[in-house]
């Protein structure tokens, strides 16, 4: 695409959005924005870099963890989690997600104070644009809401005449039951300002205030962001909670078609900019509602499979892969997920209400609970509803109170595989790959449900268990690394190559064909405890364990099968 078909395309989506005076004034102010960041050497190398193509294959995986996942006394957490990619995961991911690292007063960073300064507790921008140079680095541009304490909101507390409309205030309280709720406070929280007592949108929380896009600077301001993010050179975007954007009272004011049109601004200024990048839309809806974000209207690159954590615990739990191959036969092919298992998030329940039927589902919910986990809910007019289990996913796929280390290490690895071989670019939880367990002590004292899996290590306690080969965290990731090492040597799991599930009689086995002219693959996956017979695959070459596979699918067993 041109320069100028690009421009073109920018002030179509523009005009789409807003009345044609306010499409001009704003085009203009982002052309001079563009053309600024377009000079900015870190772009222009990985525009060189990448030949300005979007580059994705088989060697992609990505690591998700907070700066500070991991600490060393005395030292800026982003320099230790550098050392630890280094020195540990070395090559075997290709990128990493480093959860919100901005300045921010709660949720865990998603509450953004500063979207252009680093929290000096974790370090500076040199020190991103330095794991910036080993690992594609992906950030979060968390654009429904800044913080209560942010220069902008403190500017609309005081009657700045600048700030006064990039908030949705009211000076009475609105009633609005068609808005949807994923939490169970109430939509909009009383603040006193200068203009007299207001109430604002908050829709995640107190402190979480939502922006108005209805006020086209507000647009300018984040797509200032996004390239400034660029700038520091992050080359994923990830559009969080990016359905809730627009909002229009009397709607449900999720997944509006503004809040599509809005991602179609983001995608086209940077395909102008830098079309290396890639956006990732982080919608937790149902299949068709998530979908909707990657589907033909130019709009995202990828989006999360969100059905695919609860599917799997299923999966295990019932001993019965029937649904999550159902879930998986659905999936449009044209579709790039991105595949992950557990985040800083609990595990989203909207896509599996949808696939599982009412005893399947309350068997998730009572799993979750069984084994130490907890359940949040949201808000409807039927009262609170199930929204996500809190749990740590180790804790989920095994049961607390039945440890046996050498089973439940393989049946964790197993779970972990069928996101690594279904089609899509792999996202690993730092905690993953650690093989972490709840984290209940976080949750009583801060009364966050999600801090059940946002534990913060201590580098020496993680290296020490690192150094024990007896250990639960060193078998989690010594065996979790090679599946990705081995993974990556096969072209046959190229996100672009079309997967087919394979059904057999036996509901243990998840097998998964992936079809690639350099020779195919069949994943197999037993997510049962006895040992399944597969003689039709008897004498192939297994890639994982470098031997011919003698026909058995032992439990919790994983093959790669040429």
């Amino acid at each position: 695409m041109s320069s100028a078909e690009a421009l073109t395309n920018i002030r179509s989506v523009l005009g789409d959005i807003y009345p044609a005076e306010h499409a001009d004034n704003i085009f203009q102010d982002l052309k001079d924005l563009m053309d600024k960041y377009g000079e900015n050497e870190t772009i222009f190398e990985k525009r060189k870099k990448y030949d300005d193509q979007i580059v994705l294959n088989e060697d992609d995986a990505i690591l998700i963890t907070y700066a500070d996942s991991i600490c060393r006394k005395g030292e800026k957490p982003l320099r230790t989690l550098h050392r630890f990619l280094r020195s540990y995961v070395k090559d075997a991911v290709s990128g990493v997600h480093i959860l919100p690292y901005f300045p921010s007063s709660s949720d865990g960073g998603f509450s953004i104070m500063d979207y252009k300064e680093v929290d000096p507790e974790l370090g500076t921008w040199e020190d991103i644009r330095n794991i910036a140079k080993d690992y594609r680095l992906m950030s979060d541009l968390v654009m429904n809401h800044v913080s209560s304490q942010s220069g902008w909101f403190q500017g609309f507390l005081q009657g700045d005449e600048r700030y006064r409309d990039y908030f949705l205030s009211f000076d009475k309280r609105v009633d609005m039951p068609k808005v949807f709720r994923p939490r169970v406070h109430p939509l909009l929280t009383e603040f006193d300002t200068a203009m007299g007592k207001k109430y604002v949108w908050t829709t995640f929380s107190e402190d979480q205030i939502d922006l108005n896009f209805h006020n086209p600077k507000v647009t300018l301001e984040i797509l200032e962001v996004l390239l400034f993010f660029l700038s520091q050179g992050v080359e994923i975007i990830r559009l969080d909670a990016v359905g809730y954007v627009w909002k229009e009272p009397d709607s449900s004011c999720v997944n509006l078609p503004q809040a599509h049109e809005m991602v179609k601004l983001l995608r086209t200024v940077t395909e102008y900019v830098a079309p290396y990048a890639i956006m990732l839309a982080e919608v937790n809806f149902p299949y068709k509602d998530n979908v909707s974000y990657v589907e033909a209207r130019h709009e995202a690159n990828m989006a999360y499979h969100f059905s695919l954590p609860p599917l799997v615990i299923d999966s295990f739990t019932r001993k019965d892969t029937s649904y999550l191959q159902e879930e998986t036969h659905r999936i449009r092919q044209d579709i790039v997920f991105f595949n992950f298992l557990a985040s800083h998030d609990g595990i989203g329940l909207l896509s599996a209400k949808e696939s599982l039927p009412s005893p399947y589902f309350d068997g998730l919910l009572g799993t979750t609970v069984e084994h130490g986990g907890l359940i949040s809910y949201k808000a409807t007019q039927d009262g609170k509803q199930p929204y996500e289990l809190n749990i740590t996913y180790y804790d989920a796929i095994n049961d607390p109170s039945q440890l046996n280390q050498a089973i439940d290490v393989r049946r964790f690895i197993a779970a972990n595989s069928s996101m690594l071989v279904d089609k899509g670019v792999p996202g690993i939880y730092i905690h993953c790959l650690l093989g972490s367990r709840n984290y209940l002590e976080g949750v009583k004292e801060t009364g966050m449900n999600r801090m059940i899996n946002r534990e913060k290590l201590s580098e020496e306690a993680v290296l020490k268990d690192l150094s024990d080969p007896e250990s639960l965290r060193y078998q989690v990731m010594n065996r979790f690394l090679h599946l990705l090492n081995v993974r990556k040597q096969i072209k046959a799991f190229h996100h672009s190559v079309e997967r087919d599930v394979v059904v057999h009689s036996d509901k243990r086995l998840f097998v998964m064909a992936r079809t690639h002219e350099d020779g195919s693959v069949y994943s197999v996956v037993n997510m049962g405890d006895d040992t399944v017979r597969l003689p039709a695959y008897e004498g192939r070459y297994d890639f994982l364990s470098k031997t011919e596979f003698n026909g058995n699918v032992e439990p919790y067993g994983v093959y790669f099968l040429k």
